[in-house]
């Protein structure tokens, strides 16, 4: 998340978007016919007391280009709408108390240069936007799956740099695997949070990965305000073994999806 000035432009290739609206067959469906269906797109935990590591998504993109189209977009329910635009300010170097808790304590992050694996971790990296980029902005975004459990979004974000006068801007896939306790509440909470700028995705193996969360690591020792400090207890909360793949490809158990 923070290391950001380390990602270069990247070439846009043409792909096709195929989204699922679950908002639609949910109201268009008899309620056994779409439990069943429903069932087959999703695998996530139905129990919140899982740690947040057994929530993790996975996918391979057919090419790089997560260009969102807004026309294209699904209408999320009001709760869920609530819940992503929390997220893209947080993104947009936004952070709240409130917004932070967004997530569990038991939450993951993980995107190409951060594994924060609890709440504390997760307060540190958001608070400690600001601290280094002069503005974020969200350009647009597009909702391409909405399903019990799970939101994904294209998000394009632009992230002006404080050291180096230099605006970069950025195209991912974001997913968010919903907390089953909340799910359906006014106040949607995330167990597990990827950022995908990659068509692969993450193998958690490597120096690559043990540089990952070495550097979220780092920045909790440099971060002493009071609102970070808020999520101290979650420290340790429910972690588990980091699950390793061997690949971010299609073989390293994450199927080539054309989201």
């Amino acid at each position: 998340m923070i290391s950001l000035c380390l990602r270069t432009s990247r070439r846009v290739l043409p792909s096709t978007t195929r989204a699922i609206n679950t908002s639609l067959l949910r109201s268009q469906l008899p309620a056994s016919r779409f439990s069943s269906l429903s069932a087959k797109m999703s695998n996530l935990p139905k129990d919140s007391s899982v740690p947040g590591e057994q929530f993790e998504v996975r996918q391979t993109h057919p090419g790089e280009d997560y260009t969102p189209d807004p026309s294209k977009s699904l209408k999320l329910s009001p709760a869920r709408q609530r819940l992503v635009e929390d997220i893209i300010a947080l993104y947009s170097c936004e952070p709240t108390i409130e917004r932070v808790k967004r997530y569990t304590p038991d939450c993951v992050y993980d995107d190409q240069f951060v594994y924060a694996n609890d709440r504390y971790k997760m307060a540190g990296q958001w608070f400690a936007l600001p601290k280094l980029f002069s503005a974020s902005k969200n350009e647009r975004y597009q909702i391409v799956v909405d399903e019990p459990g799970l939101i994904q979004f294209r998000n394009e974000q632009s992230w002006t740099f404080k050291i180096i006068p230099k605006t970069a801007t950025i195209n991912a896939l974001v997913s968010l695997s919903l907390d089953p306790a909340t799910e359906d509440s006014d106040f949607i909470q995330v167990k597990y949070h990827k950022d995908q700028a990659n068509d692969k995705d993450y193998s958690h193996e490597g120096l690559g990965f043990s540089f990952k969360k070495w550097q979220a690591d780092q920045v909790m020792k440099h971060m002493d305000s009071p609102e970070v400090k808020q999520f101290e207890a979650d420290k340790g909360a429910g972690k588990e073994a980091v699950k390793t793949y061997g690949s971010g490809a299609a073989e390293g158990n994450a199927p080539t999806k054309d989201l």
